[in-house]
C-alpha cells in the first residue's frame, strides 16, 4: 500500500468527549452531545480525515445493557451527525471487562482501553496514515491506548469540542 492511498484519522472516545458522560449510557433519552461535538466531527470529515469512535462499554459485561443497545445508540448518533453533514466512518466498542457479571464478556481484552486493540483493528481495516493520526479522549487510559497503537493522544477535559479539534488539526 502506498502512502498516497492512506489518510490520517481522528479516533474519538465517546463518553466524556462526544457526549456528556452519564455513566453506563445506552439510552438515547439520556444522551447529551458535548458542546461543538457534531461540528467537530464535521471538521474532521472536511479535513479529509477518517473519523472513528473507540469506546469501552463495560456496561455490557456488567449486565446493565446489551450489545444491541450500544449498536442502536451508535446508529442514532450516526443519524444525528448526518443531519448536520457529518459522519463517523466506524464505531468500535469493547464490551469486555475482567470483573463482568456476564460470563461471555468476563475477560481481559487488548481491545479494552488502555489496550490499543480497537485502534489497531481500525488501522488494519482502513488505510490510516498513523503518523498524522490522533485520538481525543477524556481519560489517561485513552491517551495510553493511543500511544500503545503508535499515534498521538490528546486529553479533552472540558469546553467546546469543535474549538479543540480546530487546534488539534492545525498541529497535525
Amino acid at each position: 500500500m502506498t502512502t498516497t492511498s492512506t489518510r490520517p484519522a481522528v479516533f474519538f472516545d465517546r463518553d466524556g468527549v462526544l457526549n456528556h458522560d452519564a455513566g453506563y449510557l445506552f439510552e438515547v433519552s439520556k444522551f447529551e452531545w458535548m458542546d461543538g461535538a457534531r461540528e467537530a466531527v464535521r471538521l474532521v470529515n472536511e479535513a479529509g480525515y477518517f473519523a472513528f469512535v473507540v469506546t469501552n462499554q463495560s456496561g455490557v459485561a456488567r449486565g446493565f445493557y446489551q450489545e444491541s443497545d450500544v449498536e442502536t445508540l451508535h446508529r442514532w448518533m450516526s443519524d444525528q451527525l448526518a443531519a448536520v453533514g457529518a459522519r463517523i466512518d466506524a464505531f468500535e466498542y469493547c464490551a469486555d471487562h475482567p470483573e463482568g457479571t456476564v460470563e461471555r464478556y468476563r475477560r481481559d481484552s487488548d481491545r479494552r482501553k488502555p489496550g490499543p486493540g480497537m485502534i489497531t483493528d481500525l488501522m488494519k481495516r482502513f488505510p490510516v496514515a498513523a503518523e498524522n493520526s490522533f485520538l481525543i479522549g477524556d481519560q489517561q487510559r485513552d491517551v495510553d491506548a493511543a500511544h500503545a497503537a503508535g499515534i498521538r493522544g490528546l486529553l479533552f477535559r472540558e469546553g467546546n469540542l469543535a474549538a479543540f479539534v480546530r487546534k488539534a488539526l492545525k498541529l497535525a
